[in-house]
């Protein structure tokens, strides 16, 4: 009961640990975090085709529910770069105008559809679902989302006309074909804003920047002539707390708008789970999945009631807010509040900000999307990350953005299991110690140049034995008996994690097989759940119980001394066990052979 409590309000278990200390760590990160917001929300609403005030009244009410029912200290929630374009290539489409009631109100369902559907992972404890999403689908995602928010701001960086809802490939010819008529006076504004903007990032990081630069346009903008010149202004945003909404709740919307909202929640998930997670490694803190999702899931719901659109985890700021000293959850909840108190008092003179310097900003926050460290480790170190990557940065591209979530994350799925599906299956045997002589430790053969028994073959399976390596395991199990000609295999199974159906039923298998021919298939090491899943389904029975051994050693101890052809071990000129220096293996008085399934019951 307490753990479920806990689930639903874990702001209970933080909350007394706030004190004086804490708080006023808190305030001052809350304060920075505000500053940084303000332009950020403006701009990511512009991106979502959504009024400037609906992305500061998400950063007033996202945050402040993830912060109470999520479990990272450090996560600041949010609008982000990513959902705001999946928001806008969404519903750019149909003939609903951006920014109209009708295309608000269908922001607002989607929020509240990828609400539920968070809600609905987080209590069938889906969390584990996000490790199955490959950072390279994000990063692909990512680079291919900078470049259609890019390109979607051209025509408010240059002033030219470009037809709205036209694909990659339309945008850009409009743009080629527009570029004679390109306004200069917004296009100084968009360029002074944007190196404004680089600059103090690069010589002041401790400076807003997108702020100080907005400041900058605006006043550019007034003194070359403003409107008189074409330059346009942003509409002025309404001083006050978010207004009470509601998103559309007839069956029809939410059929309409259902997988599209699936798409958001999974980015949200992933975005605010990644960066929970990359907080937490400098943190020292432990994250439960389970309980973000719960957190995003909450913030989504009750955000589409507070005039709010979808959001998720922000790198940008949770990073600000941990180098600013956060300790709580509080100084989210901070932040959100002193955003609410400042839009109170400087929503008048948004009517002097020019669309033009938001366009050149939002090209710089483009630009920071594509994470190009990364991107270029990708493609020098592993050619299925590099396919994974460039498959999703072209969908992103030509397709549509949900379409491409789901190919990227099916296309990783489905190269983890071909990796998967060929093991290593590494040969092994001893390795005789350099002052004794007589061998001791068991190594790759391979790698350390050593002599193998003609007659016992050691393998390692460094793979779980599944329905998708089966087959591979039993290529190689095939190859050592028949093209060796080895009828005795030792498995040691240190790298098996688990068995399922398919894979015991391949060992049974072979185990007749090799048995037919006068040998068997032996195991040594296996793990306590392998071996707990082979006891209950009886396969230990079918294949012997005299086949499975806790050691590696007493395994080789058994094989060779009862089991292996002993007339050839005398005349074999390789001694590669230990066993094989002592009577009757190197000569003597003969063993008496007896059956290995006879053999503890005699012994």
């Amino acid at each position: 009961m307490n753990s479920f409590l806990q689930f639903l309000f874990p702001f209970i278990y933080w909350l007394p640990s706030i004190n004086k200390d804490s708080l006023k760590a808190d305030l001052l990160a809350g304060i920075t975090g505000a500053v940084i917001v303000l332009p950020q929300g403006v701009a990511f609403a512009t991106i979502a085709g959504l009024p400037p005030e609906y992305g500061l009244y998400t950063a007033m009410v996202t945050p402040i529910i993830a912060a109470l029912f999520g479990s990272s200290l450090h996560l600041i929630s949010g609008p982000t770069t990513a959902i705001s374009i999946v928001i806008f290539s969404t519903l750019n489409t149909g003939g609903v105008e951006p920014g109209s009631a009708q295309y608000i109100q269908n922001a607002l369902t989607i929020t509240f559809l990828a609400g539920v559907y968070q809600l609905a992972f987080a209590l069938a404890r889906l969390g584990v679902l996000v490790n199955f999403v490959s950072h390279t689908v994000v990063i692909g995602f990512t680079a291919g989302a900078a470049i259609l928010i890019a390109s979607s701001q051209m025509k408010y960086v240059l002033g030219v006309e470009v037809e709205r809802g036209s694909s990659f490939l339309h945008t850009w010819v409009d743009i080629f074909h527009q570029l004679p008529n390109t306004n200069w006076a917004i296009f100084a504004v968009s360029m002074t804003t944007l190196v404004t903007a680089v600059l103090i990032k690069r010589f002041m990081p401790k400076v807003p920047n997108m702020l100080v630069a907005l400041i900058v346009g605006g006043i550019l903008a007034i003194a070359l002539g403003g409107e008189s010149v074409g330059i346009n202004f942003v509409a002025e945003i309404p001083a006050r707390l978010p207004p009470i909404s509601s998103p559309d709740f007839s069956l029809q919307t939410f059929k309409a708008l259902g997988p599209q909202a699936f798409a958001v929640a999974l980015l949200g998930l992933i975005e605010a789970v990644s960066i929970s997670r990359a907080i937490a490694s400098k943190s020292h803190q432990r994250i439960d999945g389970n309980q973000e999702f719960f957190g995003q899931g909450m913030s989504n719901v009750v955000g589409s009631f507070f005039s709010s659109y979808a959001g998720s985890g922000s790198f940008t700021r949770s990073g600000v807010n941990y180098s600013a000293g956060a300790q709580t959850p509080l100084s989210a909840i901070f932040a959100a509040v002193i955003l609410a108190a400042i839009i109170l008092l400087v929503a008048p003179y948004t009517r002097y900000l020019p669309t033009a310097a938001m366009g050149g900003i939002i090209l710089v926050v483009a630009y920071s999307l594509v994470n190009w460290g990364t991107i270029r480790k990708v493609f020098e170190t592993s050619r299925s990350e590099t396919s994974i990557l460039l498959t999703t940065f072209f969908a992103t591209l030509f397709l549509e953005l949900e379409f491409a979530i789901y190919l990227g994350v099916m296309l990783s799925l489905v190269i983890f299991l071909a990796r998967t599906s060929i093991p290593d299956v590494v040969s092994l045997a001893p390795m005789r110690d350099p002052d004794t002589g007589k061998p001791t430790l068991v190594k790759e053969s391979r790698t350390h140049n050593l002599q193998e028994c003609p007659q016992l073959k050691i393998i390692r399976v460094d793979m779980s034995v599944y329905f998708g390596s089966a087959n591979h395991i039993q290529n190689r199990l095939h190859y050592i008996s028949e093209k060796q000609g080895i009828k005795h295999i030792l498995v040691i199974g240190t790298g098996v994690n688990f068995i399922d159906m398919t894979g015991a039923e391949m060992i049974e298998q072979e185990s007749d097989r090799l048995q037919e021919k006068g040998g068997g298939l032996y195991f040594a090491e296996l793990k306590p759940k392998v071996n707990n899943f082979i006891h209950r389904g009886h396969f230990d029975e079918h294949i012997g119980a005299q086949y499975f051994f806790e050691q590696k050693k007493d395994a080789i101890n058994k094989i060779t001394t009862v089991a292996l052809d002993h007339v050839m071990c005398q005349s074999c000129q390789f001694r590669v066990f230990k066993e094989c220096d002592e009577p009757p293996l190197k000569g003597g008085t003969p063993l008496e052979i007896i059956p290995i399934e006879d053999y503890r019951n005699k012994t």
